[in-house]
């Protein structure tokens, strides 16, 4: 197996904002030592659910700088620095590098997307730029397109390519990408409903939303995946799958920002288009919190 940035449990963890819009970092540090202090695993920065997409560019550098020095090496930082133009992933990632990532997470292509040589060129070219760890970011929910298993195992060839977060939500996909890539790629389930599935096929991880509300339940889960306790780690991926669901009722992250706010964190509102939680799924995921305790 490569050198993987981490094994366990890593969170792609909001960005939260002020009531003006502005970044709230002092809120971002205070969810970044909960998460450490609670056994996360790894920092997943100005990824989906941090809201890169509406981030500007000077927020974006600023926040994952941000995260590097208020995690303080006590865990992986890993930054989201994908887009769908190589030139511009290429520096973003870049800066990455230069402000001490750990590694950087890159989304496929979206809008315009590409043929499957095209997403090799693509990769191939930003990791030549860099020299850490890059993870690729599977969604074709999001971009429109997947990445062929004969394109990963392409993929995988490159030295500093090391893993993917496999949100594509298909599990005979995950077992012939593991299956074909072997140790020359790791899988981390990119969906929380997917953990087990994922990690019993040989996965080394989960990139979760869900560890925003359970950081710690959620690291177990994991490592009982790790040290081959899949009964228990069946019991707590069942357990907690109404609330999971509830944290996907709507689009990623509308719930999650929700959820936080009801447990009185104050994390503002998603910057449109992403607009607050309907009432109807804003009792589903009430119930859910509900139920585990996380709110009164």
């Amino acid at each position: 197996m490569k050198k993987q940035i981490f094994e366990g449990a890593g969170i792609a963890i909001i960005t939260p904002f002020k009531e003006d819009g502005t970044v709230n970092f002092e809120r971002l540090g205070q969810l970044i030592d909960y998460q450490i202090d609670h056994l996360t695993d790894a920092i997943i920065i100005c990824g989906t659910t941090g809201e890169s997409s509406t981030l500007t560019d000077e927020e974006h550098l600023a926040v994952i700088e941000y995260a590097i020095k208020r995690a303080n090496k006590r865990v992986p930082v890993i930054a989201g620095t994908g887009s769908n133009d190589t030139e511009y992933a290429t520096h973003l990632s870049m800066q990455a590098e230069y402000m001490g990532a750990d590694g950087v997470l890159l989304v496929t292509p979206y809008y315009n997307k590409t043929t499957q040589d095209g997403l090799v060129l693509h990769f191939g070219h930003i990791a030549k730029k860099i020299s850490i760890p890059i993870i690729l970011y599977n969604i074709p929910s999001r971009t429109g397109m997947n990445i062929d298993i004969p394109t990963m195992k392409r993929l995988s060839e490159i030295d500093n390519i090391v893993a993917v977060k496999e949100a594509s939500g298909n599990i005979s996909y995950c077992a012939k990408l593991i299956a074909e890539c072997g140790d020359k790629l790791g899988v981390y389930s990119g969906n929380d409903d997917m953990i087990l599935p994922v990690m019993s096929l040989g996965g080394i991880g989960v990139i979760s939303v869900l560890s925003h509300l359970i950081p710690l339940e959620t690291h177990n889960m994991v490592w009982n995946c790790l040290h081959d306790k899949f009964l228990r780690a069946m019991q707590t991926q069942v357990s907690y799958l109404d609330l999971i669901n509830a944290l996907f009722c709507e689009v990623n992250p509308i719930p999650v920002k929700a959820a936080l706010n009801y447990m009185g964190l104050d994390v503002g509102k998603c910057r449109l288009p992403l607009c607050d939680i309907s009432t109807e799924h804003e009792i589903l995921l009430k119930k859910a919190l509900w139920h585990h305790g996380l709110i009164k």
